[in-house]
């Protein structure tokens, strides 16, 4: 679709959308992508009785058909560009180095977290968060990410309420357990070695043949810290049943450019990650543009749901969480009015929401979306209760999945 609109300037602005992609360019001079105009022109176009239609180029001014003509040699050009031959000898030195790096650095945390111990948690609130970010910035020197991250964390404990020795022991205890497995990692089962690997924050590139589905955009959202935006999207084909998470990322304070519709479903290809690094997949080519979905994945009861955590523990013991739809349950609040619950219609069990969940917006959108009736709800259940994501009414005639993040 295009179309001008009228700016500061002269001249119109000129805007050209391929919801494909979807891709997005604009002649003004906004840094935002996309822009305000291309977020206009597709608001023009959700309204069915509005003045847009989809073309397929025929019609359309020079400067639309040139860029969309241009996007299609760019994808052309580069599905048949070879490889570049790698100099895996080069590439062995450097992994054999970054290995020696990671051994070391999660040699010196083990010392650290045994030190902590061996002092007491009380000195953790004591030293102050200075030396947690010291020990972060020595785990990033050994190219370990992912425990640079996890220090961070555990840093911020002491300061974090009532009970933080719990929480500290807690994810002290985890965060050991990754040093030592790092240790044996060469002795564990293929996929609980790569889920260490990927806790450690080393590189992992997504291998096997794509899986062509209908997938069904469930949830989707951003965290963000000092240093980075990162937005996670989850995914549930409606043929093969399989729920994925994307990965995407931005600079500090800029959202990632990679969106997709939620609620809408869209036909792409997905290729996995190697076992044992979750659900994570990533996004290859799109055919059509997203569309209403057909269907919705079937909710489980609460057992079931805990159940699935359980599993996910079992094959990567640092998975905070897991997805899992889970219905017929009512929102209600818990019987000490502290809290709030997923509880079965008959009352026989229930699913306590994590205190994050419980102080957003979103748990007031489910409770209106429930209306004190059985919803179906998406979210992430782990052992600090369930993070609903998104829900549905089955069986209303309007069942369009409302995001609540």
């Amino acid at each position: 679709m295009w179309g001008l609109c009228k700016g500061s300037g002269g001249k119109p602005y000129r805007t050209v959308v391929d919801t494909t992609g979807p891709a997005y360019r604009c002649s003004c001079p906004s840094r935002k992508f996309p822009c305000k105009h291309a977020l206009g022109l597709l608001l023009l176009w959700s309204d069915p009785a509005g003045p847009v239609a989809l073309g397929d180029g025929e019609g359309a001014p020079d400067w639309a058909r040139t860029w969309l003509a241009d996007r299609a040699e760019r994808t052309t050009r580069k599905k048949a560009a070879p490889a570049a031959p790698a100099d895996s000898e080069a590439a062995r030195r450097r992994a054999e180095l970054r290995a020696e790096r990671v051994s070391a650095g999660a040699s010196e945390l083990e010392q650290r977290l045994e030190d902590l111990l061996r002092g007491g948690l009380a000195s953790a609130e004591q030293s102050g968060y200075s030396l947690w970010e010291e020990t972060a910035a020595r785990m990033v020197d050994a190219q370990a990410p992912g425990l640079a991250a996890r220090v961070r964390e555990l840093g911020a404990v002491p300061g974090s309420g009532p009970g933080w020795p719990v929480r500290l022991l807690e994810e002290s205890s985890l965060l050991y357990l990754l040093v030592r497995a790092r240790a044996r990692q060469a002795e564990l089962p293929e996929a609980l070695s790569s889920a260490v690997g990927a806790r450690l924050g080393l590189p992992v590139r997504a291998a096997g043949p794509p899986l062509r589905d209908t997938w069904l955009v469930l949830a989707q959202y951003d965290t963000a810290d000092a240093r980075l935006t990162t937005r996670r999207t989850w995914l549930h084909g409606s043929g093969s049943g399989r729920t994925a998470l994307l990965l995407s990322y931005g600079a500090a304070g800029r959202a990632p450019e990679s969106a997709l519709p939620v609620g809408l479903a869209t036909e792409a290809e997905l290729t996995w990650f190697p076992r044992g690094t979750g659900w994570r997949a990533e996004l290859g080519e799109r055919f059509g543009t997203p569309a209403a979905p057909s269907s919705r994945p079937t909710g489980v009861d609460v057992t079931e749901a805990l159940d699935r955590y359980g599993q996910a523990v079992r094959e990567d013991p640092w998975a905070p969480h897991c997805p899992v739809t889970v219905g017929p349950v009512v929102p209600a609040p818990l019987p000490d009015r502290r809290g709030w619950q997923l509880a079965a219609p008959d009352g026989s069990a229930a699913l306590p929401l994590t205190s994050s969940a419980v102080a957003g917006p979103g748990l007031w959108r489910l409770v209106a979306l429930s209306g004190g009736a059985p919803v179906t709800v998406f979210g992430e259940c782990g052992h600090r209760g369930f993070t609903p994501l998104s829900a549905w009414v089955e069986g209303s005639g309007d069942e369009a999945v409302v995001p609540l993040g």
